[in-house]
């Protein structure tokens, strides 16, 4: 297919060249244009094309740091502080969007990870991809809403059953995923960054002034059992690396967001300020949480500085887990709608067929992650498993594969061209290995969670906020 066409004529993105940022910082608003994926805009329409590219990096933020973030000090303490920044640091290099992003340029017509799939295999890569994509994406989802029930836990008191919880995080998730445009769901995703931010520098200062973790013995001495180095088992510490790469798999929604951008030609710009942000983020609060809980950190880590410091951050924080189901039921949900009604006029009108669609995909997303919530309600077991089992796949294998398909045969025998190719080798190879091991160590995890004291049950009116 050929480059898609700005109305200005131009088909060459700056980012295939050697201009820098600057060169094309005033580049045109090309969100008027006829789109390869969302066709022409209408004035009585959505417009879909609508992401400045500052929105853009907030939400590949909030699609990052959704959730990974809570459970990075418990797997620092199963690996160890040193190997767990190691693996963290690793991961940040090898899970790049990049890639990904040039592939888009390349390929305008695509929206998803499905849509890749077609590209790159046809028919069986579209169904591979698009099942392995809309079930990460709504598993992930079930996390959030499964931490949204946490959230109510801990600020109530266990005010009721935690069912309960789940099925109004549901209701909530529904409601605001079905704003049908990303550039509106930026705005709350701001509030949601900057809440999950406060929360997690609250918790972080939190632990450092008090004089013993909140989990420890009340009195006497206390070992927080901190470690430099571990040696876990084979399971646990693959069950860890899957939450680490957990934390880096937001990779999948950025096709999305860049095909919603006014001008997809600052992707890479949004993509270094939320890679660099959240990296950082993640080194400092896992760093310092780790540090002064040690063993007794909690996974979600805000409930790591006692009752009333969890309350205060589970209620700061509940905007960001909010947001983060909101995300990735619409994304999902959006890659339904268009395949169902790309090419006819119910796209880009507001016809009685168009919102009975939309707002159908919603729903089915956001009831499915309904299911995986009550289903698994093991925090940090769910979270290595989703990560293991569909993010590396997605953020690895699918990636390197997208370089294998552009570049195969074109190599000119340079160094740095050889240099990629065996990056890439390596990327491909490493992304299978995590994703069996850390889907073996992450079922580990969850039945290790079902059978402790305290481990909470599928559909279940236990306190979760206690038992994670």
């Amino acid at each position: 297919m050929a480059p898609l066409k700005s109305r200005h004529g131009d088909a060459k993105h700056p980012d295939s060249d050697d201009n820098s940022v600057r060169a094309y910082e005033a580049a045109p608003d090309l969100s008027n244009h006829e789109d390869a994926v969302f066709g022409g805009t209408n004035a009585d329409g959505p417009n879909y094309r609508n992401v400045g590219w500052m929105a853009a990096a907030v939400l590949m933020m909030k699609a990052q740091v959704g959730l990974g973030v809570l459970s990075l000090p418990a797997t620092f303490h199963t690996l160890g502080l040193i190997p767990g920044l190691i693996v963290l640091v690793v991961i940040a290099v090898l899970w790049t969007s990049y890639e990904m992003g040039k592939f888009k340029h390349r390929h305008p017509e695509v929206y998803s990870i499905a849509d890749v799939g077609q590209v790159v295999l046809g028919k069986p890569g579209r169904y591979i991809c698009a099942g392995v994509y809309w079930l990460w994406m709504t598993t992930v989802a079930g996390s959030a809403l499964l931490s949204i029930s946490i959230a109510f836990n801990a600020m109530s008191l266990h005010g009721t059953c935690t069912a309960v919880f789940v099925a109004v995080a549901t209701i909530i998730v529904f409601l605001l995923a079905s704003i049908q445009t990303l550039d509106k769901v930026a705005w709350i995703t701001w509030a949601g960054a900057l809440s999950l931010v406060v929360s997690l520098f609250l918790v972080t200062i939190a632990v450092g002034v008090t004089d013993r973790p909140a989990a420890a013995p009340a009195t006497g001495p206390f070992d927080k059992d901190f470690r430099i180095t571990s040696a876990p088992t084979f399971a646990a510490a693959m069950s860890a690396v899957s939450q680490l790469s957990f934390a880096y798999a937001g990779t999948p929604a950025y096709l999305s967001i860049m095909s919603e951008m006014k001008d997809s030609r600052l992707y890479t710009r949004s993509l270094l300020l939320c890679n660099g942000f959240t990296t950082v983020l993640y080194i400092v609060v896992g760093t310092v949480v780790y540090y002064y809980c040690g063993q007794y950190v909690a996974s979600p880590a805000l409930g790591s500085a006692g009752p009333l410091i969890k309350r205060i951050a589970y209620g700061l924080g509940l905007p960001a887990l909010i947001v983060s189901g909101i995300l990735y039921t619409h994304v999902p949900a959006k890659w339904i709608f268009l395949s169902a009604l790309k090419g006819t006029k119910d796209l880009n009108n507001n016809t009685p067929k168009h919102w009975i669609v939309w707002f159908s995909c919603v729903a089915g997303c956001v009831l499915f992650s309904y299911v995986i919530a009550s289903a698994i309600p093991v925090f940090s077991g769910l979270v290595g498993l989703v990560g293991a089992l569909f993010g590396t796949f997605l953020c690895t294998i699918v990636t390197s594969s997208l370089w294998f398909y552009d570049n195969w045969g074109k190599s000119d025998g340079s160094l740095s061209r050889k240099l990629i190719f065996g990056l890439n080798c390596a990327i491909f190879v490493l992304g299978w290995f995590v994703t069996v091991a850390g889907t073996y160590g992450s079922i580990e995890d969850i039945i290790i969670g079902y059978a402790a004291n305290g481990g909470t049950r599928p559909w279940a009116c236990d306190d979760n906020s206690n038992s994670t």
